[in-house]
């Protein structure tokens, strides 16, 4: 049972209080699929080409969300939902603020972990490695491939700060679309661009009945991947 403190009115607490003691009632089957060694890729990054694809092709709404977890300076882990915005076999990119929280944290620790969930599959798929920034002409022509108003909004927006209301926003909006009415294209600011996650870990999560689910952990080494099967 989750125990809570709510507030000081009696009925609210209660009525809240069984709203919440029925979230250990909530379970869901898993049977929809099974993932065995001899379905593996070697190659950890390719076998997330095929689960992707399924996802795609499973029209799936916005299947390149993905959690990103970082650690700032005092060791305080954080995490956010990021679109992935391209992969390759060196990772996994995404693009943001340079001056927001998260990047903040990949300049003081640049070990962060990513986690797809595409529950619709009955899959997940956890991601460990390295974030470090892509080239400022990659930055650059990603920024240019945008809609205008995510390239306005991108400028607009002081990312992770403290503002006062959403007045400042909005009338920052209207300021810099005045600024850029007649320039095209819009040049990318220095504070904004992406980062590559390169993997060592990369682990492919296959829902199965009675919670004994199919795991299986990619590893880097100096040869190239080590495959292992997990305990659920």
């Amino acid at each position: 049972m989750l125990s809570i403190f709510i507030g000081n009115n009696y009925q609210q607490q209660q009525q809240l209080k069984n709203i919440l003691s029925r979230i250990e009632d909530i379970r869901r089957a898993y049977q929809d699929g099974t993932l065995d060694v001899n379905d593996l890729s070697s190659n950890p990054v390719e076998q997330f080409y095929q689960w992707w694809n399924d996802a795609v092709t499973s029209e799936i709404v916005e299947p390149n969300a993905m959690t990103l977890a970082t650690v700032d300076r005092e060791g305080q882990p954080s995490a956010r939902v990021v679109l992935l915005k391209g992969v390759n076999m060196e990772g996994f990119e995404f693009y943001t603020n340079y001056k927001s929280q998260k990047a903040r944290d990949i300049e003081a620790n640049p070990k962060v972990a990513l986690v797809f969930l595409w529950k619709e599959l009955e899959r997940q798929v956890r991601i460990e490695g390295v974030a470090i920034k892509v080239s400022r002409e990659k930055s650059e022509a990603y920024f240019q491939s945008r809609p205008r108003g995510s390239q306005i909004g991108a400028m607009a927006s002081p990312q992770s700060e403290i503002i006062p209301d959403r007045r400042l926003l909005d009338e920052k909006l209207i300021a810099l679309n005045r600024e850029f009415e007649n320039t095209d294209p819009i040049p990318c600011p220095d504070y904004w661009g992406g980062y590559i996650v390169i993997p060592h870990m990369i682990e492919f999560w296959q829902g199965r009945p009675d919670r004994l689910h199919d795991r299986f952990r990619f590893s880097k080494n100096e040869s190239g991947w080590t495959i292992e099967r997990l305990a659920p």
